[in-house]
Formats: structure tokens, sequence, C-alpha cells
């Protein structure tokens, strides 16, 4: 495709994210608004995949808008029956966040221009594509987020943490969905696995390639919501011992290789060359399982029955 039909279908989607930025923010009613802001999600993905950055679309398209919208979704459902079901924002509110979605655009828009241009200067990029042999890896992503910037990663993965105890303290989880028709549960039987097969494909080829843990993290937790949205009695969620060890196993095993790290080379996170790709494949094993957890947990709203039982389960 020719660099000017690039730059209209850049254009056409930036008027399309203002139009549903708006549009979500003045719709009358509460599911039409959310609705907007999944399509606004999708949209967004689209134009980090166009900015060349699949790593962050596909993260936008599965969390920001799938698990996002699914939680908005829930949420409308157990609104009470005497609340008011529809709602206009404050001019203000409305002006204030068009600005600012005017702005991150323009500046988006910018930062594309400049790169298509090769105006832009890449120091840190060069030093990367430098020292990528001994990160373990070969995608210079992965070798960022998991070597030479580990502990940004560490961070992510610790605030997920604090945020799952947050919702696991407001209760007991929502009432589970009603079985889904016939032709929604085939769907769903089919997209499960496909589900499951991609975000093993992206734990796998992230050492490479766009993917890695939170890529494929999310991919698996989509799939746990859809069988939980679909009513699947065979769906059943692991013990309570088991299910806080998924929960915490990622920042647990990072801490463990960050300290190990640590009192070797008396450096932080700082992977020696020969067993760095495969630390690093342990550490996005762990935080692929606990990602996917925290996610559907997170989705949940509450604590599953089996989190606070003390009984010994056969799978526990």
């Amino acid at each position: 495709m020719k660099a000017g039909a690039l730059l209209y279908l850049d254009l056409i989607m930036v008027i399309l994210m203002l139009v549903l930025a708006i549009g979500a923010l003045h719709a009358r009613s509460l599911r039409h608004a959310v609705i907007l802001f999944i399509v606004f999600g999708l949209v967004v993905a689209l134009a980090w995949a166009r900015l060349r950055a699949p790593d962050i679309a596909l993260a936008e398209a599965a969390i920001g808008s799938g698990l996002a919208g699914a939680l908005l979704l829930a949420a409308l459902r157990d609104r009470r029956p005497g609340d008011d079901a529809t709602r206009r924002a404050p001019v203000w509110q409305s002006v204030a966040v068009g600005g600012l979605v005017t702005a991150l655009v323009v500046l988006l828009a910018w930062a594309f221009l400049e790169v298509q241009g090769g105006r832009a200067n890449e120091p840190l990029a060069n030093i990367v594509q430098a020292t990528l042999h001994e990160s373990g890896v070969s995608n210079p992503v992965t070798a960022v987020l998991l070597n030479f910037r580990a502990y940004d990663t560490l961070l992510e993965l610790t605030v997920l943490l604090a945020a799952l105890l947050g919702v696991m303290s407001l209760g007991p989880q929502r009432s589970p969905m009603r079985a889904a028709e016939p032709m929604a549960a085939g769907l769903i039987g089919w997209l499960i696995p496909l589900l499951i097969l991609a975000g093993g494909y992206l734990l796998w080829v992230g050492a490479h390639a766009p993917g890695g843990a939170f890529q494929a993290g999310a991919l698996l937790a989509a799939a746990a919501v859809l069988a939980h949205l679909g009513g699947r009695r065979e769906f059943q969620l692991p013990g309570h011992t088991r299910l806080r060890l998924l929960a915490v196993a990622g920042c647990a095993v990072f801490t463990l290789v960050g300290v190990s790290t640590l009192l070797g080379s008396g450096v932080l996170l700082q992977l020696p060359s020969d067993w760095a790709g495969g630390l690093i494949l342990l550490i996005e094993l762990f935080a692929t399982a606990s990602i996917a957890t925290a996610l559907f947990l997170v989705y949940l709203g509450g604590h599953p029955p089996s989190w606070n039982s003390r009984e010994v389960h056969p799978d526990a």
C-alpha cells in the first residue's frame, strides 16, 4: 500500500478514535457507552499495530478492550433495579477528556511521522542491539523487559498482585453466568482451545519475536473469562492452595532470580549471559501463570468459593 493511502488510513483512525471517545462520554445509555468504549479500545489496538508495536496492540485488544469491557458489562449486569440507566457527562469532563485524547493522538502522530522520516535518534535502541547477544534472547523488547531493565517488569507484576489482593478483599465473587445458548456455547468451545494454543505460542515466540508473558497471560485469562461467561460447568478453578501459589508464582520466581544474581554478581537482575535464555524462559513461564490467574480473578470481582476454604480439595 502506498504511503499516501496509509496516511489517509491513519487520519481515519485518528478521527474515529476522537468520535468514539466523545460518543462514549455523551452516550445516554450506560450499555451504549460500554460498547463504544470496547470499540474505541479495538481501534486503539489497530493504531498501535500501525505504529509497529504489535506487543502493545495485542495487550490493548486483550486487556484494555476485551477484559476491561467484560468487567464493565459484568458491572452493568449487577446494577440494582432502582439504578438510573442514563446519565450525561459534565461539560468540563467532556472537554478535559477530549483535550487529553486529542493531545495524545497528536503526540503519537508526531512520533510516528518522526520515525517514518528517519529524523529520530535512537541511541538506546543502538545500545540494545549492540549488547543483544548478551541478553539470552534475540527479541530486543524481551531483552529490555526481562534482562536490561527487568526491575520494571518485576514492579508491574507486583502492582498486578497488589491489585488482585485488593479485589479479593472485597468479598465473594459475582454470581456465575447462566449457561450459554447452543450456538454461543459451540463458538466458545472452539475459541477456548484456540486461545490456549495462541497463548502458548506467544509465550514461546517471545524470545525472538513480538510476544511474551503478558500477551500469553492475557489470552489465557480471556479463555477463562469466555468459559465463565458461557457458564461451562466443566470449567473448575484449582483449589485454594494452588490458586494462591499461581497468583504469587510470577513475583516469587522473579524475586528469587533477582536475589540470586545479586548474590552472584553484585547486580540485581543482571542475568549471566550463559544462563540468561533459560532464566528468562523460567521467569516468563511463571509470570504467564500469575498474570492469567490475576486477570481472571480480578474479572470475577471477588474471591471464588475456594479462596477462603480450609477444606482439602483433591486438586489443591
